[in-house]
Order: C-alpha cells, then structure tokens, then sequence
C-alpha cells in the first residue's frame, strides 16, 4: 500500500498532466499504434464505427488503474483478472496489448515530471511496476503467451 506522500506524488503527476497536456488520448493512441500498428485496425473493426470513443474509452480505463490503485488495488485487479481473458477470448485483443497501453498512458503522464522530481519519478516507476505485475498475472488465465520482451519500451514521439 502507498503511503500518503506516494500517493500525493502520484496526484501532482496526474495534475500536472492534466494542466500541461489536457486530454491525453491522441498522444497515447498516436504512440499505442506505432508500437502496435495492427491494433488500429482491431480498434476501427471493434470500435463498430465509434473507434475514437472506444479509443478514449481504453485511454481512461488505463487512466482509472493508474489513479485509482493505491486507494482500490482489489478493484483493479478484479477487473484486469476479468477483462485480460475476456477480450482475449471474444475479441482476439493479446494480452501485451494492455500492458502495451498502460506503459504508453503511464509515459505521457510521466513525461511532465520535472528532471529534479525524483521521489515522483521514482513514485510513478513503482506504480507503473506494480500494475504491470498485476497485468502478467491477468495474462496467466489466457493461452497467449505474455512476456516483457513482447512490450517495447514507451517512447516520445514528439
């Protein structure tokens, strides 16, 4: 569990976020579909001509985990433990494809983190880490192999 300085630093990044970028979606997707160009097409084949709500719509659940886990790590990892397999199942969507965004959602946050914060940049590692556990462990309950080397590290594109 965080402490409430861990928390507080994930809250200042968020904000700061929020304040320097505003909607982080195009970012986000723009650098999810460099690393993962087929899954474009995935999102306008599910998205049933409403790709870009769909698009926003995984931006803020990954958003929710990133906020939300130091005050309902449970809830998280209930809904990761279900959704993973389910839309491997249904949707053909490989596991890496969610660690793929939470990483990219994770470093366009992380990106307005001042070079001189490093309990936060160091805050902000943890929880990223400890998701990222959370979706391997979500990825075991699919026959898709899920492995780190899968995810490329998050790059900036701008």
């Amino acid at each position: 569990m965080a402490s409430d300085n861990q928390q507080a630093l994930i809250e200042a990044t968020l904000t700061r976020t929020a304040e320097q970028v505003g909607d982080i979606t195009p970012l986000v997707i723009q650098q999810l579909y460099h690393r993962f160009p087929e899954m474009e097409a995935s999102f306008k084949h599910h998205g049933l001509g409403k790709q870009q709500q769909l698009e926003g719509d995984m931006v803020q659940n990954a958003l929710y985990c990133l906020m939300d886990w130091y005050a309902d790590p449970g809830s998280i990892e209930v809904m990761l433990a279900h959704s993973v397999p389910h839309h491997h199942y249904t949707l053909k969507v490989p596991p890496h494809w969610y660690a793929g965004l939470l990483e990219v959602t994770a470093a366009v946050v992380g990106e307005s983190i001042p070079p001189e914060a490093g309990a936060e940049q160091a805050a902000w590692e943890a929880l990223t880490s400890q998701l990222l556990q959370v979706l391997e462990e979500s990825s075991q309950h699919t026959d898709a192999p899920y492995s780190a080397a899968q995810i490329q590290p998050a790059q900036s594109l701008h």
